[in-house]
Protein backbone atom coordinates (compact mmCIF):
# COMPACT_ATOMS: atom_id res chain seq x y z
CA UNK A 1 0.00 0.00 0.00
CA UNK A 2 1.38 3.35 -1.17
CA UNK A 3 0.09 6.78 0.45
CA UNK A 4 0.40 9.96 -0.06
CA UNK A 5 -1.28 12.34 2.16
CA UNK A 6 -1.52 16.33 0.91
CA UNK A 7 2.28 15.87 -0.65
CA UNK A 8 3.84 18.87 -1.92
CA UNK A 9 7.05 19.16 -2.99
CA UNK A 10 9.01 22.76 -4.42
CA UNK A 11 12.48 23.38 -5.65
CA UNK A 12 13.68 26.97 -4.64
CA UNK A 13 10.59 29.04 -6.02
CA UNK A 14 9.47 26.47 -7.87
CA UNK A 15 6.23 24.61 -7.14
CA UNK A 16 6.55 20.92 -8.82
CA UNK A 17 3.75 18.72 -6.93
CA UNK A 18 0.60 20.40 -5.81
CA UNK A 19 -1.44 18.78 -2.67
CA UNK A 20 -1.62 15.23 -4.22
CA UNK A 21 -3.39 13.07 -2.00
CA UNK A 22 -3.86 9.05 -3.38
CA UNK A 23 -3.95 5.62 -2.54
CA UNK A 24 -2.06 2.98 -4.35
CA UNK A 25 -2.69 -0.37 -4.05
CA UNK A 26 -3.34 -1.87 -7.57
CA UNK A 27 -0.80 -4.36 -8.94
CA UNK A 28 -0.14 -2.23 -12.26
CA UNK A 29 -0.26 1.76 -11.77
CA UNK A 30 0.76 4.16 -14.52
CA UNK A 31 1.88 7.49 -14.22
CA UNK A 32 1.67 9.97 -17.38
CA UNK A 33 1.90 13.56 -17.94
CA UNK A 34 3.56 15.95 -20.26
CA UNK A 35 7.68 16.60 -19.34
CA UNK A 36 7.72 19.11 -16.83
CA UNK A 37 4.27 17.95 -15.41
CA UNK A 38 5.75 16.49 -12.05
CA UNK A 39 5.51 12.97 -12.65
CA UNK A 40 9.18 11.97 -12.38
CA UNK A 41 9.55 13.45 -9.01
CA UNK A 42 6.00 11.79 -8.05
CA UNK A 43 8.19 8.37 -8.83
CA UNK A 44 11.03 9.59 -6.91
CA UNK A 45 8.87 10.20 -3.77
CA UNK A 46 7.39 6.71 -3.84
CA UNK A 47 11.40 5.30 -2.33
CA UNK A 48 12.40 7.99 -0.26
CA UNK A 49 14.83 9.61 -3.55
CA UNK A 50 12.75 12.52 -3.04
CA UNK A 51 11.06 14.35 0.06
CA UNK A 52 8.15 15.97 -0.38
CA UNK A 53 8.44 19.83 1.25
CA UNK A 54 4.97 19.31 2.89
CA UNK A 55 2.65 16.17 3.74
CA UNK A 56 3.82 12.66 4.00
CA UNK A 57 4.45 9.55 1.67
CA UNK A 58 3.59 6.21 3.16
CA UNK A 59 5.25 2.48 1.99
CA UNK A 60 3.07 0.17 4.14
CA UNK A 61 2.55 2.75 6.79
CA UNK A 62 6.56 3.47 6.88
CA UNK A 63 7.23 7.14 6.38
CA UNK A 64 9.76 7.79 3.57
CA UNK A 65 11.14 11.07 6.18
CA UNK A 66 11.76 9.01 8.97
CA UNK A 67 12.57 5.29 7.68
CA UNK A 68 13.85 5.89 3.88
CA UNK A 69 16.19 2.92 4.71
CA UNK A 70 13.50 0.29 5.10
CA UNK A 71 11.29 2.28 2.32
CA UNK A 72 13.73 1.34 -0.43
CA UNK A 73 14.32 -2.14 1.02
CA UNK A 74 10.52 -2.43 0.01
CA UNK A 75 10.70 -0.01 -3.40
CA UNK A 76 12.95 -0.58 -5.90
CA UNK A 77 13.64 1.85 -8.25
CA UNK A 78 14.56 1.72 -12.00
CA UNK A 79 15.94 4.50 -13.71
CA UNK A 80 15.24 5.92 -17.42
CA UNK A 81 18.97 5.52 -18.31
CA UNK A 82 20.15 2.23 -16.75
CA UNK A 83 23.53 3.58 -17.23
CA UNK A 84 22.66 5.94 -13.88
CA UNK A 85 22.27 2.48 -12.48
CA UNK A 86 24.71 0.46 -13.24
CA UNK A 87 27.70 1.17 -11.18
CA UNK A 88 30.28 -2.09 -11.49
CA UNK A 89 32.34 -2.80 -14.46
CA UNK A 90 31.18 -6.33 -15.16
CA UNK A 91 27.49 -7.52 -15.25
CA UNK A 92 27.78 -10.24 -12.42
CA UNK A 93 29.60 -7.81 -10.17
CA UNK A 94 26.81 -5.31 -10.68
CA UNK A 95 24.11 -7.47 -9.62
CA UNK A 96 26.18 -8.61 -6.72
CA UNK A 97 26.82 -5.17 -5.17
CA UNK A 98 22.96 -4.19 -4.14
CA UNK A 99 23.57 -7.50 -2.45
CA UNK A 100 26.66 -7.37 -0.46
CA UNK A 101 25.55 -4.19 0.53
CA UNK A 102 22.89 -5.51 2.51
CA UNK A 103 24.68 -8.52 3.58
CA UNK A 104 23.43 -11.47 1.49
CA UNK A 105 25.49 -14.43 1.66
CA UNK A 106 27.73 -15.43 -0.92
CA UNK A 107 25.61 -18.11 -1.49
CA UNK A 108 22.18 -15.99 -2.02
CA UNK A 109 24.24 -13.76 -3.82
CA UNK A 110 25.18 -16.46 -6.84
CA UNK A 111 21.73 -18.50 -6.25
CA UNK A 112 20.11 -14.73 -7.01
CA UNK A 113 22.61 -13.85 -9.82
CA UNK A 114 22.15 -17.25 -11.40
CA UNK A 115 18.38 -17.16 -11.59
CA UNK A 116 18.21 -13.75 -12.77
CA UNK A 117 20.41 -14.01 -15.93
CA UNK A 118 18.40 -17.12 -16.41
CA UNK A 119 15.06 -15.47 -16.41
CA UNK A 120 15.99 -12.54 -18.85
CA UNK A 121 18.56 -15.48 -21.32
CA UNK A 122 21.48 -13.25 -20.19
CA UNK A 123 23.50 -15.88 -18.47
CA UNK A 124 26.15 -15.79 -21.27
CA UNK A 125 26.68 -12.16 -20.42
CA UNK A 126 27.86 -13.33 -16.70
CA UNK A 127 31.30 -11.46 -17.20
CA UNK A 128 30.80 -8.91 -20.23
CA UNK A 129 31.60 -6.06 -19.30
CA UNK A 130 28.55 -3.70 -18.42
CA UNK A 131 29.07 -1.11 -20.55
CA UNK A 132 29.40 -2.48 -23.78
CA UNK A 133 25.96 -3.93 -23.38
CA UNK A 134 23.33 -2.97 -26.05
CA UNK A 135 21.15 -0.62 -24.80
CA UNK A 136 18.00 -3.21 -23.90
CA UNK A 137 20.71 -5.39 -22.40
CA UNK A 138 21.57 -2.72 -19.76
CA UNK A 139 18.14 -1.91 -19.18
CA UNK A 140 17.38 -5.42 -17.91
CA UNK A 141 20.63 -6.14 -15.79
CA UNK A 142 19.26 -2.60 -14.78
CA UNK A 143 15.63 -4.02 -13.58
CA UNK A 144 17.65 -7.86 -11.93
CA UNK A 145 19.73 -5.58 -10.14
CA UNK A 146 16.83 -4.42 -8.26
CA UNK A 147 14.58 -7.27 -8.59
CA UNK A 148 17.48 -9.80 -6.83
CA UNK A 149 16.83 -7.11 -4.00
CA UNK A 150 13.39 -9.00 -3.58
CA UNK A 151 11.48 -5.72 -3.13
CA UNK A 152 7.72 -5.79 -2.89
CA UNK A 153 7.15 -2.64 -5.38
CA UNK A 154 8.81 -1.68 -8.38
CA UNK A 155 9.04 2.03 -9.43
CA UNK A 156 10.28 2.26 -13.10
CA UNK A 157 11.52 6.09 -14.48
CA UNK A 158 10.69 5.74 -18.44
CA UNK A 159 12.58 2.43 -18.90
CA UNK A 160 11.47 1.83 -22.39
CA UNK A 161 12.34 5.72 -23.46
CA UNK A 162 15.51 4.92 -24.55
CA UNK A 163 14.92 2.13 -26.07
CA UNK A 164 14.34 0.52 -29.87
CA UNK A 165 11.14 -0.92 -30.79
CA UNK A 166 12.27 -4.84 -30.07
CA UNK A 167 13.67 -4.07 -26.93
CA UNK A 168 11.07 -2.11 -25.55
CA UNK A 169 8.85 -5.26 -26.41
CA UNK A 170 11.28 -7.38 -24.28
CA UNK A 171 11.06 -4.80 -21.10
CA UNK A 172 7.38 -4.69 -21.73
CA UNK A 173 7.36 -8.52 -21.51
CA UNK A 174 9.33 -8.73 -18.75
CA UNK A 175 7.41 -6.01 -16.71
CA UNK A 176 4.59 -8.31 -17.19
CA UNK A 177 5.80 -11.51 -16.17
CA UNK A 178 6.51 -9.53 -12.38
CA UNK A 179 4.80 -11.02 -9.63
CA UNK A 180 5.52 -7.19 -7.64
CA UNK A 181 3.39 -4.19 -7.79
CA UNK A 182 4.66 -1.84 -10.23
CA UNK A 183 4.34 1.90 -10.57
CA UNK A 184 5.66 3.49 -13.89
CA UNK A 185 6.28 6.56 -15.39
CA UNK A 186 5.84 6.61 -18.95
CA UNK A 187 5.52 8.55 -22.17
CA UNK A 188 4.14 4.91 -24.31
CA UNK A 189 0.91 4.81 -24.29
CA UNK A 190 0.88 1.63 -25.89
CA UNK A 191 2.42 -0.08 -23.33
CA UNK A 192 0.44 0.80 -20.56
CA UNK A 193 -3.45 0.24 -22.02
CA UNK A 194 -4.00 -3.16 -19.86
CA UNK A 195 -2.91 -1.54 -16.60
CA UNK A 196 -5.07 -1.64 -13.98
CA UNK A 197 -4.65 1.92 -12.80
CA UNK A 198 -3.55 5.46 -14.88
CA UNK A 199 -2.82 8.54 -13.22
CA UNK A 200 -2.43 11.73 -15.62
CA UNK A 201 -0.55 14.47 -13.91
CA UNK A 202 -0.73 18.05 -15.06
CA UNK A 203 0.97 21.11 -13.76
CA UNK A 204 1.73 19.00 -10.57
CA UNK A 205 -1.57 17.65 -9.88
CA UNK A 206 -3.90 14.93 -11.18
CA UNK A 207 -5.87 15.57 -14.04
CA UNK A 208 -7.62 12.14 -14.55
CA UNK A 209 -7.05 9.09 -12.33
CA UNK A 210 -8.87 5.84 -13.43
CA UNK A 211 -8.79 2.82 -16.05
CA UNK A 212 -6.53 3.06 -19.25
CA UNK A 213 -9.36 3.48 -21.37
CA UNK A 214 -10.86 6.33 -19.77
CA UNK A 215 -7.41 8.28 -19.05
CA UNK A 216 -5.71 8.02 -22.21
CA UNK A 217 -8.08 9.23 -24.22
CA UNK A 218 -9.11 12.48 -21.72
CA UNK A 219 -4.39 13.13 -21.51
CA UNK A 220 -4.30 12.76 -25.53
CA UNK A 221 -6.81 15.41 -26.20
CA UNK A 222 -5.28 17.34 -23.61
CA UNK A 223 -1.82 17.30 -25.15
CA UNK A 224 -4.21 18.21 -28.36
Amino acid sequence: MIELQNVSLSFSDRQVLNDLSLTLSERRIAIIGANGSGKSTLARLLNGLALPTSGDVLIDGLNTRKKGRDVRRKVGFVFQNPDNQIVMPVVEEDLAFGMKNCGFSTAEIAAKTDEILARYDLSDLREHPAHLLSGGQKQLIAISGVLVMNPDIVVMDEPTTLLDLRNKRRIARAVAALSQTVVMVTHDLDLISDYDRVIAIDEGRVFADGPPAEVIPAYQELMA
